[in-house]
């Protein structure tokens, strides 16, 4: 019998903790205005879950669909009609070892930070034309 893998996480406070039961389907780096705004840094790092594989602990508040502790601020997720999107920092474990599978708002990222080889690269969001 094999087992899925469980990972937890929660805010800086420990007032909200969350579980997500096996591996993401999609991870990545997002360079956009907004991502950069909210994690306060040049970047966010994320993956998505479905949203049966995601438990939560603990009282939230939100902030244009994305779910923030009201207690120490810490960002967490911003859950969709069948998903949930974490951040990665917010992860318990670190490293976590989930690698990007893709990087979107490229043309937002720092020339200094080189791409990561073997992801695929978007110039802006992954769907645009």
């Amino acid at each position: 019998m094999v087992t899925e893998s469980m990972r937890t996480g929660g805010c800086a406070c420990g007032a909200v903790r969350y579980e997500v039961e096996g591996e993401p389907y999609q991870s990545g780096l997002c360079h956009c205005t907004k991502c950069r705004k909210l994690t306060g840094s040049i970047f966010s790092a994320t993956a998505n879950w479905r949203r049966s594989k995601f438990k939560m602990d603990g009282e939230i508040s939100t902030y244009d669909k994305r779910s923030f502790c009201p207690i120490c601020g810490s960002r967490l997720f911003f859950m969709f009609d069948d998903g949930v999107e974490v951040f990665l920092g917010t992860l318990d474990e670190a490293p976590n070892e989930i690698r990007p599978m893709v990087e979107v708002w490229t043309v937002r990222r720092e020339p200094w930070m080189p791409p990561i080889p073997k992801v695929r690269l978007y110039d802006e969001n992954e769907h645009a034309p």
